[in-house]
C-alpha cells in the first residue's frame, strides 16, 4: 500500500496534496472527495473512505467515499463496536489489517472485495474520536508511510467538520430564532408596538426574544427576554419558554404568577439553564401596566412631560436559580403618549464596564412620538455603525 522508499521528495508531494490551499475553497462534501482520491491516486490503493459518528442513530455513516466503495448506496453504516471501524473508535488507535475476513472488515462496501490489506485512523473532532478514515487494497503491502499521511488528512477532516458544524449551527439558530419571533405584532386596541432584533456576530447568535400577547377580556400582555447560552441550544430553550409563557399568560394576568409558573418549568425541564425575563400585563382600560421581572432590566419610560427613565422595578431573581422566593409585582400609571421601551442587556452593555452609560445613552435617545420612530432612533443612535458582541432586542409600547 505504501511507497516504498519513503523519499523527501515524495514525503512533500504527499503533504502538499492534503494542505493544498485550493481544498479550503471547497465545500465539505467537495473538499472530502477530492482529499480521497488524491490520497488513494498516491498511495496506489483501490478504497478510500471516511466513516463519520451519527450521534442518533449510535451508527458510523460513510461520507464520502473514492475507489471500490465510491458510488455505493445507500452509504454504509457500520454497528459500534464491530469489526476494525469500531475498533478505532472505541481505543483511538490506528489499525492495520492483513488478509482480513468479511467479519473483521463489518463493512458492506468491502466485503467479498478480496481485500488483503487495510489501513484505517481516527478523525478526532473536539476532543474525541469522531469518526474513521481508511484506506484499503486487493494488494498486500507495507504501511509504515501511509498512517501519518492519513492522519494528515484526518486531522484536515476534523477541522473541516468542525467549520462545517459552526456554520450549520449558526444558520440553523438564526432560522429558529427569526422563525420564533414575530414577523407582524399584533393589532391591540389603545396600544402601537414596534419592535427590532439583531443578531450578534462576535459571540453568535443566542437566545434573546420578545412577544406582544393580545389577551382574553381586553387585556395585552408584552416580554421580553434572554437565555444564557449561545448556539442552536439557547435558541431552542428560547422557543420552548416563548411557547410556555405564553400558556401561562392565558391562565392570569399577574406577570409574577406567570414568571414563577415560567420559573419552575426551566427548574424541571431545562436543569442548568437560566434566562432572565421581563413580563407585563396592561389593562383592559390601558391606564395601567403591571410588571414583574426575572433579573431582566426594567424597560425605560417616558412622556407625560418627563424626561426618559428606568421604570423603579426591583428585579427578581432570573429563571432557573433554584433559589425560593417570592415574585413581585409593580403597578404603575400608564398616561396616554407614555411609551414604555423594553429591551435585552446587548444594547447597553457595550458602553462601558456598567449598563450606566448605556442607560444613559438610550434614555438621550429616546422619543415618546411613535412606537416605531423610537426604535428607529434608537437603532440609529446605539446599534448601527458598531460591532455587536451579544443579541440585541428591543420592543416599544406607547399608549395612543
Amino acid at each position: 500500500m505504501s511507497v516504498e522508499g519513503g523519499n523527501a521528495d515524495e514525503r512533500l508531494k504527499r503533504i502538499e496534496a492534503i494542505t493544498d490551499p485550493a481544498l479550503s475553497r471547497l465545500g465539505f462534501d467537495a473538499l472530502l472527495v477530492e482529499s480521497l482520491a488524491r490520497t488513494g491516486g498516491l498511495l496506489g490503493v483501490d478504497s478510500a473512505a471516511v466513516c463519520l459518528l451519527d450521534a442518533h442513530s449510535q451508527q458510523l455513516v460513510t461520507a464520502a467515499a473514492w475507489g471500490i466503495e465510491a458510488g455505493h448506496e445507500p452509504p454504509a453504516r457500520l454497528p459500534l463496536g464491530r469489526g476494525y471501524a469500531g475498533k478505532v473508535l472505541t481505543t483511538g488507535d490506528t489499525v492495520m489489517l492483513t488478509d482480513p475476513d468479511d467479519e473483521t472488515l463489518a463493512h458492506p462496501a468491502l466485503q467479498g472485495q478480496g481485500i488483503r490489506s487495510l489501513l484505517a485512523v481516527p478523525v478526532t473532532i473536539g476532543g474525541s474520536v469522531g469518526g474513521v478514515l481508511h484506506v484499503a487494497t486487493r494488494r498486500r503491502g507495507p504501511a509504515c508511510d501511509d498512517e501519518q499521511m492519513l492522519r494528515l488528512l484526518a486531522d484536515r477532516i476534523a477541522l473541516a467538520d468542525q467549520a462545517r458544524e459552526r456554520q450549520v449551527d449558526r444558520a440553523t439558530t438564526l432560522a429558529l430564532q427569526y422563525d420564533l419571533l414575530p414577523t407582524e405584532l399584533p393589532a391591540v386596541a389603545g396600544l402601537e408596538f414596534a419592535a427590532r432584533y439583531v443578531a450578534g456576530h462576535d459571540a453568535g447568535v443566542g437566545g434573546d426574544w420578545y412577544d406582544v400577547l393580545p389577551l382574553p377580556d381586553g387585556w395585552a400582555g408584552v416580554a421580553i427576554g434572554d437565555v444564557t447560552g449561545r448556539g442552536l441550544h439557547a435558541a431552542t430553550v428560547m422557543g420552548r419558554l416563548r411557547s410556555a409563557l405564553r400558556a401561562y399568560a392565558l391562565e392570569t394576568t399577574d406577570p409574577a404568577d406567570v414568571l414563577a409558573r415560567l420559573d419552575r418549568k426551566v427548574q424541571h425541564f431545562e436543569p442548568g439553564m437560566m434566562a432572565t425575563v421581563c413580563y407585563a400585563t396592561i389593562d383592559p382600560a390601558r391606564t395601567v401596566v403591571s410588571l414583574s421581572t426575572a433579573g431582566h432590566p426594567p424597560p425605560v419610560t417616558i412622556g407625560g412631560g418627563h424626561a426618559a427613565h428606568s421604570l423603579p422595578v426591583p428585579a427578581d431573581l432570573p429563571l432557573g436559580t433554584r433559589i425560593h422566593r417570592p415574585r413581585r409585582v409593580h403597578r404603575y400609571a400608564l398616561q396616554p403618549g407614555a411609551l414604555l421601551f423594553f429591551f435585552t442587556d446587548g444594547l447597553v452593555e457595550r458602553w462601558g464596564p456598567t449598563i450606566d452609560n448605556g442607560l444613559r445613552q438610550l434614555c438621550d435617545s429616546l422619543v415618546a412620538t411613535s412606537a416605531e420612530t423610537a426604535c428607529a432612533e434608537t437603532m440609529g443612535a446605539l446599534v448601527d455603525g458598531r460591532p455587536l458582541v451579544d443579541d440585541i432586542a428591543m420592543l416599544a409600547l406607547r399608549r395612543r
